[in-house]
């Protein structure tokens, strides 16, 4: 299966995405995630040597793809309409993440036109805690326009960032109370999309 992360806003936890939608298809099969973001996060977070799946760069994962059941592509944030179009007809599913705040829904409303006819689903993700209703409005939006949206969202939560620094998927952070709730969100997307396959 490919599977690309795509956004049209930085900031949004595209690469975070992509790292643990890499790790919950890596305990179902040899998985690469390959970081063609040009700030190298996921490559960054890899460092350490203890990811469950291999990274590495859009030059080299040209060659190794093919000796993976997995392929997981992080790509540069704000591709034009006609990158868009390439990337979503190159993968099995393209995940697109976006935050909940009314400045990045319409720019995701609008980005999701291009995206008619191709098989994708938008992410909410850096969900902020109760009782903000940003998570909800934003749901409500995306159903409005009837745009296939993850039943799952991530909530934000800085053990994301704790994994990021230790080089490890969030399950694996210690020491920290709300890492099992983290990995869970991501668990349920993993299903999510094994259940739409």
């Amino acid at each position: 299966m490919i599977i690309t992360v795509a956004s049209n806003k930085g900031g949004v936890g595209k690469s975070t995405s992509a790292v643990h939608v890499a790790a919950f298809f890596s305990a179902r099969g040899p998985t690469l995630l390959i970081d063609g973001d040009l700030n190298r996060s996921a490559l960054q977070w890899a460092k350490p040597g203890k990811l469950p799946f291999e990274v590495c760069d859009i030059d080299e994962g040209v060659m190794l793809s093919r000796k993976y059941e997995h392929v997981i592509i992080d790509t540069p944030a704000r591709p034009t309409a006609a990158e868009l179009a390439k990337l979503a007809k190159g993968c099995d599913l393209l995940i697109v993440p976006s935050t909940p705040d009314a400045l990045s829904i319409g720019p995701l409303l609008e980005m999701c036109k291009q995206l008619k006819g191709r098989n994708y689903k938008i992410l909410l993700t850096l969900i902020p805690p109760k009782p903000n209703q940003s998570g909800a409005d934003a749901r409500k939006a995306i159903a409005k326009a009837k745009l296939p949206l993850f039943e799952t969202g991530i909530r934000r939560l800085e053990c994301f960032k704790k994994a990021a620094l230790a080089g490890v998927p969030v399950a694996d952070v210690k020491g920290d109370s709300m890492a099992g709730i983290a990995a869970s969100c991501y668990q349920k997307v993993g299903e999510e999309i094994l259940s739409n396959d």
